[in-house]
């Protein structure tokens, strides 16, 4: 009779004691996949994230390609009428001075021949490309190319005095560098000039 009606009470003993275990386990369970799902929210939303940052990227650089495909999609063939140019700049140089005054025939053909440039200058600005001639600037290593230093004492160092051949630009690029004589030297220093104004001080 005692060991029977210690049974139940070992039962229920044991029972209370198994409760609190599954309790536990249960509650690890979901806060493990909590932190799973979470985990993955952070990754998806990081690649979310770098999928837009990419594709903003990408329209950028299209719209970029795009403009200057528009703007620069003339070079070559600019670049290969730029010697028509020249040849008319040449033809008008070639003339003696005083020639076409003297002979009627020669200036009406001079005169055509500079309307001829001009219009041909005036076209190629419609479609971006300007001619630089850039004597009396001072030197610029992206436009122009030097081809020899002469003393010149005249003007400050590293000013183009002479221009052998013009260059042009398009939009905001170098077609062709215009082929320079730049001078070296300088003008005369400034502690020459001193004397002069102490003398009109004095005066």
């Amino acid at each position: 009779m005692a060991d029977e009606s210690k049974k139940p009470e070992q039962e229920t003993a044991t029972d209370s004691g198994s409760a609190p275990a599954k309790e536990a386990g249960g509650t690890d369970a979901p806060a493990a996949n909590a932190a799973t799902l979470e985990a993955q929210v952070v990754e998806l939303t990081d690649r979310l994230l770098r999928a837009h940052a990419e594709m903003d990227n990408l329209r950028k650089r299209t719209e970029r390609d795009k403009e200057d495909t528009a703007k620069y999609a003339i070079s070559k063939f600019a670049r290969d009428v730029l010697s028509v140019g020249d040849n008319l700049q040449r033809a008008t140089a070639a003339v003696p001075a005083g020639a076409a005054e003297e002979d009627p025939a020669l200036k009406a053909l001079i005169d055509g021949v500079t309307l001829t440039e001009r219009e041909f200058l005036n076209v190629l600005e419609r479609h971006g490309v300007r001619r630089i001639n850039p004597e009396g600037e001072p030197f610029n290593p992206h436009q122009h190319q030097a081809m020899t230093e002469v003393e010149n004492r005249d003007v400050a160092p590293g000013t183009v005095v002479q221009v052998y051949q013009p260059g042009y630009i398009l939009e905001d690029r170098v077609l062709r560098p215009a082929m320079v004589v730049v001078a070296k030297g300088g003008a005369k220093p400034a502690k020459e000039e001193k004397p002069s104004e102490g003398a009109a001080d004095t005066a």
